[in-house]
């Protein structure tokens, strides 16, 4: 899923907990803005609206890959396998 496809708010902010992410792993955080840009998935960062919005343009034109982060929706903590 690319950023461009969040219904986001000026308001709206996301926070990026790499820790519960559901496919946390080489193949996903390798290819992750998140691993792009700071090296290393983090404990967490915050991205505002603006800022989403600023990753999906760079995504959206091939210059970086999207967020990758996934989790779960609702229910007991998931692993992945």
């Amino acid at each position: 899923m690319t950023m461009n496809e969040h219904d986001t708010h000026p308001t709206d902010s996301v926070v990026v907990d790499c820790d519960r992410c559901l496919v946390r792993g080489p193949s996903a955080c390798g290819d992750c803005v998140v691993t792009f840009l700071l090296g290393a998935p983090p404990a967490g960062i915050q991205i505002d609206a603006e800022e989403m919005a600023a990753l999906g343009v760079l995504s959206d034109a091939g210059l970086t890959p999207p967020l990758r982060l996934v989790t779960p929706v609702a229910g007991p903590e998931t692993q992945a396998g």
